[in-house]
């Protein structure tokens, strides 16, 4: 996965296409890279059912196998999922994995968005803020694999950068994420929401606040196309201290319409809060991101 995050559209516009994929073998006379409409709806979300086994076989046998799997692929072999063999499970197998992957995918949902333990992922005291990426870039503690950590990112993400983790001032990047409102209540598509972004934000490039659907952990749908507002946007409404006040919700409240993402109700959300390039404001605290509040 690449960003281009030039904040000048022609700069992106001109770095993008000096982006190309091909094979080393190809290196001293490279083809014309193409461009491909990915489409609409979810890419990156695992499927449901036997098609999660089926899809699971198939790049098992695709991709190679890491030292750190060999536990894993062991666990999966009485389930008849092995590299270089097919996967043909009987009618009985088949209803107990389809079975399985509803209760597998309730533990992967209440170990993502409710995380305890993950020392890693706490962002400061009296929010309900975290850090989304909660381990190592290796994945490894000093005594044990970060498992649970593993499966909270990867359940709502596909990939993972040394980048995201934003360790060194004015480099990377930062994700924030989080589950409930100042009350401790799950975010609603009901409902909205107003997050007030402190003036100074300790970012050396932008911020960026977008949301994701929590079904599917892909970008919301809604019929504004909108899922994301940033420190990017000329037209943001910023308040006169120089904090600014984003909304979320179904409704955009009148005279925020730049600032507002539309949620849809019955479709429960989760956001990112994203720093580019975060400074020393950041990693000492003294800048620290408040929860979203309910609008009354």
């Amino acid at each position: 996965m690449l960003r281009v995050l030039a904040p000048d559209p022609e700069e992106q516009k001109r770095l993008q296409s000096r982006i190309r994929f091909y094979a080393f073998s190809q290196r001293a006379n490279p083809p014309e890279g193409k461009v491909l409409k990915a489409g609409a709806g979810p890419v990156a979300n695992a499927p449901r059912g036997m098609a999660y086994w089926e899809k699971l076989s198939r790049w098992i046998n695709e991709e190679p196998v890491e030292e750190r799997d060999r536990v894993m692929m062991a666990m999966l072999r009485p389930l008849g999922i092995e590299k270089g063999k097919l996967f043909n499970p009987d009618a009985r197998q088949k209803r107990i994995l389809t079975e399985a992957t509803l209760v597998g995918e309730a533990m992967a949902r209440a170990n993502d968005f409710d995380k305890r333990g993950m020392e890693l992922s706490h962002y400061a005291d009296g929010v309900q803020w975290h850090f989304a990426l909660p381990f190592e870039p290796n994945q490894e503690a000093k005594f044990y694999t970060q498992v649970d950590e593993r499966a909270a990112w990867f359940y709502e993400a596909a990939c993972v950068s040394v980048g995201m983790l934003g360790r060194t001032p004015n480099i990377g990047s930062v994700y924030l994420g989080c589950s409930k409102d100042k009350d401790g209540d799950w975010l609603d598509g009901a409902t909205t929401y107003r997050l007030r972004v402190p003036a100074n934000a300790p970012v050396k490039q932008f911020w960026s606040l977008t949301v994701y659907d929590v079904d599917t952990r892909s970008l919301i749908q809604n019929t504004e196309q909108q899922a994301d507002r940033s420190s990017r946007q000329p037209d943001l409404v910023k308040n006169t201290d120089g904090s600014v006040d984003l909304y979320v919700g179904p409704k955009a409240p009148a005279g925020f319409e730049k600032n507002w993402i539309p949620t849809v109700p019955g479709k429960a959300w989760f956001p990112y809060f994203r720093l580019y390039a975060p400074t020393e404001a950041h990693f000492d605290r003294t800048w620290i991101l408040p929860d979203f509040e309910k609008v009354k």
